[in-house]
């Protein structure tokens, strides 16, 4: 059984620690990422001068944070 891989094609903040995700599959998802944002390495990014920072890493296909932070695209589209 063969899984897809998604990637992140683009990507543009919509609204506080709110972004809007285009896929490769043509699909587009619109994440508040406010709930998740816990833990050592999340925490930094409810500033919102932080979470703002956000750039497509485009050898990952997926968006990180200048602290590290990222996330997987399977996971987000899904």
């Amino acid at each position: 059984m063969a899984h897809p891989i998604h990637r992140i094609t683009s990507f543009h903040v919509v609204g506080p620690f709110t972004l809007t995700v285009a896929f490769s599959d043509d699909t587009e998802h619109r994440i508040d990422f406010l709930p998740v944002l816990h833990g050592a390495l999340f925490w930094p990014l409810q500033d919102p001068r932080v979470f703002n920072r956000v750039a497509l890493d485009s050898q990952a296909s997926t968006f990180v944070w200048p602290n590290g932070a990222g996330s997987d695209p399977a996971t987000l589209r899904d």
